[in-house]
């Protein structure tokens, strides 16, 4: 079925123009960084990823929408990624889970989306290009008004305090056996459910969290969350891991990872097009065990950057060699650039939820 939307025009920032059907928000204009995944299926968990904030998404599978969006599978209750870029989208969704099209939901959320559009050269362009700004306009927008919006925005830094929840949240575990200190960087409900079925009670702090407050919590072990944006300008989250460090075992995630990197005096570094989807290689160098991971993330820790530390290389990508894992096993502190809660994805690595709990023993 082909889904007949308004007429809309996708602009990128090198003068590229593609005119397709604009589905969820379709008025307005709406500036973001472009990005692709790959993954074939889990465009609901995509859409409310806080990861993707003020970022279109292209999606690489052909057909989204097919399935609808249902109340259980949402990842944030108010998703904020900036807008969906798809080949062909199906408005008629077959799925007894199903409440709403995909459509409606951004409609409700003023969360733009554009179909019929050739995702594969798009995709070939990030790909050769690296990611840049494009904006999602209306028809009659010419090339030359375009390109001088997209170049008059400037996208923010402040996406972690955005997405953060703005205060302390605890959940019970029925049988707690551990007390877990999460710190919300934009994290993902799946991570919540992950912990809270291995016994743990969790506290999750904002993202600008104090050592102090975390310690006066008692808490058995530090859990830092995925989010958006560049690590370097979560400086309140670096600091918050040099005064925590040695204190209690910590395990990080994505950003999580970056920021663990960072306050231990590593660095990071953008990645030209950075990794985005639910079938990427990571070799686990203790183990010699390649897992399939999840991945959504722009940034990546420069392992020249690693000497006098205190880390170590874990884990690596296989597409790439980039570093997708570190440890520090003095300081009871370990982190992966992935995602092992998945959704969506493979369960390859959520075994990393049980080496955390080990670690707390």
């Amino acid at each position: 079925m082909i889904y007949r939307g308004k007429v809309r025009k996708l602009i990128m920032s090198d003068g590229s123009e593609y005119i397709g059907q604009g589905f969820g928000e379709d008025s307005g204009n709406r500036v973001c960084e472009l990005v692709f995944n790959t993954s074939p299926v889990g465009y609901q968990e995509i859409m409310s990823d806080p990861s993707y904030t003020d970022q279109f998404v292209t999606m690489a599978y052909p057909l989204i929408g097919n399935y609808g969006i249902n109340d259980d599978d949402n990842e944030t209750v108010t998703p904020t990624i900036g807008g969906f870029v798809v080949r062909d989208y199906n408005d008629q969704p077959s799925n007894f889970r199903s409440g709403k099209t995909l459509s409606e939901t951004l409609k409700e959320l003023g969360i733009p989306g554009i179909s019929g559009v050739d995702t594969r050269e798009i995709v070939r362009k990030i790909r050769n290009a690296g990611t840049g700004k494009a904006l999602i306009t209306d028809a009659d927008t010419t090339l030359e008004e375009g390109l001088k919006i997209i170049e008059e925005t400037v996208l923010g830094n402040d996406a972690v305090s955005r997405v953060s929840r703005p205060l302390i949240e605890r959940y019970i575990a029925a049988d707690a056996k551990y007390h877990i200190a999460a710190i919300d960087f934009g994290m993902k409900e799946n991570i919540l459910r992950s912990l809270l079925k291995r016994s743990c009670s969790v506290t999750v702090f904002p993202w600008n969290v104090t050592a102090e407050e975390v310690m006066k919590a008692k808490p058995d072990g530090v859990f830092l969350s995925n989010g958006p944006g560049d690590p370097a300008d979560v400086k309140e989250a670096i600091e918050l891991v040099r005064n925590l460090r040695g204190k209690y075992p910590i395990l990080g995630i994505c950003l999580g990872h970056q920021i663990i990197s960072l306050a231990c005096g590593a660095k990071t570094y953008k990645l030209k097009f950075g990794h985005r989807g639910g079938n990427h290689p990571v070799r686990n160098l203790e183990t010699g065990r390649i897992e399939i991971t999840s991945q959504n993330h722009s940034y990546a820790v420069d392992e020249a950057s690693l000497p006098g530390t205190g880390l170590t290389v874990t884990h690596r990508n296989l597409l790439d060699g980039t570093v997708e894992g570190v440890k520090c096993e003095k300081d009871r502190i370990f982190c992966v650039q992935y995602h092992p809660e998945s959704s969506p994805g493979p369960h390859d690595s959520s075994y990393l939820f049980d080496e955390f709990l080990k670690v707390i023993k």
